[in-house]
């Protein structure tokens, strides 16, 4: 057996059923534990914009938010809802987004968990997150370092190496008369470069860069999107009755599309949103912990409101775009699908999808190369924090010019394997997390 098919095979056990049920079951649990704390979501959105310095930390609500978005919004908002649409038809855009509902009460208790166990480091900064959740609020010290491990490796693949390869790919599609290799090579130097320029100033270099990019690659891309469904509009009544109908009776063979049933809809409607917005698996709660919040519930209403954009907001006008554009039934997936999608589009849409896979990839490496350095720290100390940096800027680089199968499949593993120990500090935490809730009711409420 080859290596490549040996790492696709341990990924897919570790994003199997066993993996997907944990993740969606601790998202149901948390709503009802917290009193389905996702009816608080727009007093979040309004706390996104509170003034920075109300309390201890390195930056404001807002430039944690867009942090931990830069990190979140990346391909699996585009190619991986077409990826879900492809297999299990329409139906899955209903579970992916239901995915984002029931989700936001999972990042909220990550946040609340980060804020509460975070700790001051000898520089004086914030450091927080599941590790530091697993040690001082299980006394789990040894499961911190396992999630700590996991995480500062499968940062280089999800978030640094398979990004930078996207990018390139995404490029050589555009300009396929230029020799590819001197192409890699050339936007590989760029893409170093310039996150270069970002990750060696710290956490409030890549705030700034993140709180200037993330709003305009989400507006942009949004907007894109609805002129596709302005151009599609007569098709959208019919297009959101088909999602919720799949939803429940499946989708038989159309076209080149082979047919769905409910299991299928569900299987990848849930698995895509899952690893769309990251809800459970421990990334978004390192930034978190950095906000300068006055208390753990403020900060964690913000950061659940990212699960809200990410996922019930991106991934669901995706899914319409995709949907009504009727390309799903050509047998085609994937990157192509979306490319036809938004194709119908003259000129304009295959603009929108250029641009949103471009930024939304260089964000991505931005956010977690934090999360990464984080748990870098956490292993072996402040030192280790500049040579990560170095290694993050090189394996952009590496990314660019190299056949990423092998590390793609075992970074996804990884990724997934981050939601372990994650989940058991938040379940069985859980009455901490309804206890802080409950002792800061006030901000829920909004009176200050």
């Amino acid at each position: 057996m080859s290596l490549e098919k040996l790492m696709a095979d341990f990924a897919g056990i570790v994003w199997g059923p066993w993996l997907i049920v944990l993740l969606f079951g601790t998202h149901l649990f948390l709503t009802f534990r917290l009193g389905f704390i996702q009816r608080f979501i727009w007093r979040g959105i309004r706390l996104t914009a509170s003034p920075s310095g109300e309390g201890k930390g390195d930056v404001s609500h807002f430039a944690a938010l867009m942090t931990a978005l830069a990190a979140t919004i990346g391909t699996g908002n585009i190619i991986g809802v077409a990826t879900a649409v492809a297999s299990g038809g329409p139906g899955a855009v209903f579970w992916m987004w239901l995915t984002g509902v029931f989700g936001i009460a999972t990042k909220y208790g990550e946040a609340v968990l980060a804020v509460k166990y975070r700790v001051e480091t000898a520089h004086g900064q914030m450091a927080g997150g599941p590790m530091y959740v697993l040690e001082h609020g299980l006394k789990m010290k040894w499961l911190g370092i396992v999630f700590a491990g996991f995480t500062a490796l499968a940062a280089f693949g999800i978030g640094n190496m398979v990004q930078a390869n996207a990018v390139v790919s995404q490029v050589k599609a555009q300009l396929p008369g230029v020799d590819p290799k001197m192409l890699a090579w050339g936007l590989g130097i760029l893409m170093a470069g310039l996150t270069g320029a970002v990750v060696l100033g710290g956490i409030r270099s890549i705030a700034r860069v993140c709180m200037f990019l993330v709003p305009i690659m989400a507006i942009v891309y949004v907007l894109g999107c609805l002129l596709i469904l302005i151009r599609n509009a007569s098709e959208l009544p019919g297009t959101i009755s088909l999602i919720v109908t799949s939803a429940f009776s499946g989708h038989a063979a159309a076209g080149g599309f082979l047919g769905a049933g409910v299991a299928q809809a569900m299987r990848f409607g849930i698995a895509r949103g899952l690893f769309s917005n990251e809800a459970g698996l421990g990334s978004a709660p390192i930034v978190a912990a950095a906000a300068q919040t006055r208390n753990p519930v403020r900060q964690a209403l913000v950061s659940a409101t990212g699960t809200f954009w990410d996922t019930v907001v991106i991934c669901a006008i995706t899914g319409l775009v995709i949907v009504s554009s009727g390309h799903w039934m050509d047998g085609v997936e994937g990157a192509e699908l979306t490319q036809k999608a938004f194709g119908d589009l003259h000129h304009i849409g295959p603009f929108i999808l250029f641009f949103g896979l471009i930024t939304f990839v260089f964000s991505t490496i931005l956010g977690w190369s934090y999360y990464g350095e984080k748990a870098a720290e956490y292993l072996f100390g402040p030192r280790a924090i500049k040579p990560y940096r170095i290694l993050w800027v090189g394996a952009v680089l590496a990314g660019s010019v190299a056949s990423l199968d092998v590390v793609w499949n075992f970074a996804d593993a990884l990724n997934g394997l981050m939601a372990v120990p994650n989940l058991v500090a938040l379940l069985a935490l859980s009455g901490v997390i309804a206890a802080e809730t409950k002792a800061h009711a006030h901000e829920l409420s909004g009176k200050d």
